[in-house]
């Protein structure tokens, strides 16, 4: 296959889609609908023309019979009249227009009989224009109905998809705002074991530091007293000496 015949087959497929994407079926039964009763109107048509015809043909015929009448009475007032060259002038022209009665009665036949037929094709066309026009219409409230439907399922799928994506929005949310507050329960605990430096001073300021340094400082005093008085009572409640020291 040549790069053109690939070329013009890509391009007749991608043209194909297209169409297919933007053609409606409605609107092409539509189309289709319009074109048959176009056809029928043009069948109506002919069968107007053809009776018209039919009805000219039968005009005539009646002319020349009431042609034909008056030279057959003319011919017997000639005979009466003892003219028999005058009868017999009249009986030749009656001859002569009986020659074309029949041939506009051959004529009326086939008119008559093609009447019939167009008559009978319009007759079917009719019917079959009327059952494709109920067809038509069903298939046109079912399609509406496929698409609305088809729309009403994308619209869900769509929402349900949003949905998911919130989903995992509060679940993200919540994973972080779940960090953020173990984060910050444990520099609450190193804050308060003196681990970390406050740096902030938010919880603490300067005299409560100060104040907490001076009972930090009044206790081991008190203890260091008191290990004292111990040490020094000896537990008897006599000094005690050092040993290796003097008296």
């Amino acid at each position: 296959m040549s790069v053109f015949q690939r070329l013009s087959m890509i391009f007749r497929s991608k043209a194909n889609k297209a169409l297919d994407a933007a053609e409606d079926p409605r609107e092409t039964l539509d189309y289709s609908y319009q074109k048959q009763l176009e056809l029928l109107q043009k069948v109506r048509r002919g069968v107007a023309d053809v009776a018209t015809s039919r009805k000219r043909v039968e005009l005539q015929i009646q002319q020349l019979e009431q042609q034909s009448n008056k030279l057959t009475n003319q011919g017997k007032a000639a005979l009466t009249q003892g003219r028999e060259d005058l009868a017999r002038e009249a009986l030749q022209r009656k001859s002569g227009l009986q020659s074309q009665i029949d041939g506009l009665r051959e004529q009326h036949a086939q008119l008559q009989g093609e009447e019939q037929k167009l008559t009978l094709a319009a007759q079917r066309l009719q019917a079959k224009v009327d059952a494709f026009r109920t067809r038509k219409e069903t298939i046109k409230a079912t399609y509406t109905a496929a698409q609305a439907q088809t729309q009403i399922s994308e619209a869900f799928s769509g929402i349900s998809e949003e949905m998911g994506d919130v989903g995992m929005a509060i679940q993200r949310a919540e994973d972080k705002t779940s960090e953020l507050q173990a984060r910050a329960g444990a520099v609450d605990e190193l804050l308060a074991s003196g681990a970390l430096d406050d740096l902030t001073g938010s919880s603490r300021d300067d005299i409560q530091t100060e104040l907490d340094r001076m009972a930090s400082t009044d206790g081991v005093e008190r203890e260091l007293e008191a290990m004292r008085r111990e040490l020094g009572s000896g537990g008897d409640g006599t000094p005690k000496q050092i040993e290796g020291g003097g008296a």
